[in-house]
């Protein structure tokens, strides 16, 4: 049964591949930033009920949910998701269909991923009849800034009615070959918090070093202490980020000022340590500032929490994907120290997010000349769509 699935995805996947990649190209001439992916959703409602995939749109704003009920028996349900906005960044490729929209690109292939989710989507609904349960399809808006889209329409209940049982999501990766996949079992991707620090001190003329307390000097060594702090709590297997790249002292050269302010990012694996570490952070700059006789004030924007992949689900991953790419395509991925708001789906369900290989040339990811080898399409929306029925007959 499952080599026979395969055969059929993969022929239905080779194809759709020419409709899939001219949805993709009109997705990426026409970007939108987060929380205005207006035209996107309908781009993609047009797609759903041109093929009979009944829907809801709106949902926290530009999401859309579908559903695709399976006509082969009872099964779970679960959900596909796939982000659908873009970057604020001028596009440099000279391609047919670069970006009209000046100053946004689709710089991190959610264009992929919202074609290659719809592909999934028509291979699906092509195959009811043999699709166990309830695929939920989740086009999700706003991944790319705070507070993202997955948080908002958790909310909005898009993981019940019917209640899902567990939820997949892939991003691509230049870091791989077309036609290769990869995962990571267990803590995958890190959380992530920015940092505000204003240091207070008692400004005056640099001359006469008695009548101020210079916040420069309270800010360094600050600096210094979180530095050697953030070497303590790193390990091998749960590292630690902790870097400043802001700090405004705006003062003059014989002028020292009141206030100093200091913004960094905080990234972390595990949750109780990222709660340690901020408490320490905090105790740090508080016990500096007044030892130099200043004060000190530190705030936290807390962003998107660590990723998890699902044990289970990480070990059925690499099998699946195994019988569909073939074994020597399945890769183990590092730790990764970026963030992804999938997170939140893995903290309230069973959750699987992996990579789909777009190919080294693509370039890097947030890059004017990121360029995606679109032969990729075929393999992302396959894949999924072989994963979507295994998982169901499990």
């Amino acid at each position: 049964m499952p080599e026979a699935c395969k055969d059929k995805i993969q022929a239905l996947a080779r194809k759709y591949l020419d409709e899939i990649i001219q949805i993709r190209r009109d997705i990426h001439q026409h970007p939108e930033l987060s929380k205005k992916e207006f035209e996107t959703m309908q781009r993609v409602c047009h797609y759903l009920s041109q093929w009979g995939i009944p829907y809801q749109k709106g949902i926290a704003g530009t999401g859309v949910v579908a559903l695709i009920e399976g006509k082969a028996g009872d099964g779970k349900t679960l959900a596909l998701r796939a982000d659908m906005d873009a970057l604020a960044i001028t596009e440099t490729n000279r391609l047919p269909f670069s970006s009209v929209n000046k100053g946004v690109m689709h710089a991190c292939g959610h264009d992929m991923h919202t074609a290659s989710l719809l592909g999934t989507a028509k291979i699906l609904r092509t195959l009811q009849g043999e699709l166990k349960g309830t695929t939920k399809l989740i086009f999700q808006p706003s991944e790319e800034v705070l507070p993202g889209g997955a948080k908002p329409m958790i909310e909005a209940g898009v993981l019940q009615n019917p209640k899902v049982d567990m939820i997949i999501g892939q991003h691509v990766c230049p870091d791989l070959d077309v036609g290769e996949v990869g995962c990571r079992k267990g803590v995958y991707m890190a959380s992530s918090d920015e940092i505000y620090i204003q240091v207070t001190g008692k400004g005056g003329h640099a001359a006469l070093p008695a009548k101020f307390i210079n916040p420069l000097i309270i800010a360094s060594a600050i600096l210094l202490a979180l530095q050697e702090m953030s070497m303590r709590f790193n390990e091998k297997d749960q590292p630690l980020i902790l870097t400043f790249g802001r700090i405004i002292g705006d003062g003059q050269m014989n002028l020292v000022p009141d206030k100093v302010n200091m913004s960094g990012i905080l990234r972390t694996f595990d949750e109780e340590k990222r709660a340690e570490v901020k408490k320490e952070i905090s105790r740090i700059c508080r016990n500096i500032s007044h030892q130099y006789g200043g004060d000190c004030e530190v705030r936290f924007v807390e962003s998107y929490p660590s990723l998890v992949n699902d044990d289970e689900m990480s070990e059925q991953f690499r099998k699946y994907a195994g019988e569909f790419a073939g074994e020597t395509n399945v890769k183990d991925l590092p730790l990764r120290t970026t963030t992804e708001d999938f997170a939140y789906y893995s903290h309230h369900i069973p959750a699987l997010f992996y990579r789909t290989g777009v190919g080294k040339q693509a370039g890097n990811l947030h890059s004017s000349n990121f360029n995606p080898d679109e032969r990729s399409l075929m393999v992302s929306m396959g894949l999924m769509a072989y994963l979507a029925m295994n998982f169901q007959r499990k």
